[in-house]
């Protein structure tokens, strides 16, 4: 059995979402996955996708993963932060 823990608003483990922008041909679609595949989590399927913004030069992506703690959504905050192609994260 996995214990719950809650840190700053969050329990643990748990499913959260996480949204990175940035312009529509840097190809996020494929890099939002890839980084989180980097810290150890895997996308669930079927929770990708992507709004592209009203003029079409901006891309949101969305995924959903299962966080089994507070310090791999912060690892996930901070690589999607840090990848060139990532403008902003939510």
């Amino acid at each position: 059995m996995t214990e719950q823990t809650t840190e700053r608003g969050f329990t643990f483990p748990t499913t959260l979402e996480v949204s990175a922008m940035g312009a529509s041909d840097a190809g996020l679609l494929h890099i939002v996955p890839d980084v989180l595949a980097g810290v150890g989590v895997d996308v669930i399927a079927g929770s990708l996708r992507q709004r592209p913004s009203r003029e079409g030069r901006y891309v949101s992506v969305t995924v959903a993963f299962q966080c089994p703690d507070r310090e791999t959504y912060d690892a996930v905050q901070r690589e999607l932060r840090a990848h060139p192609a990532v403008r902003w994260t939510l």
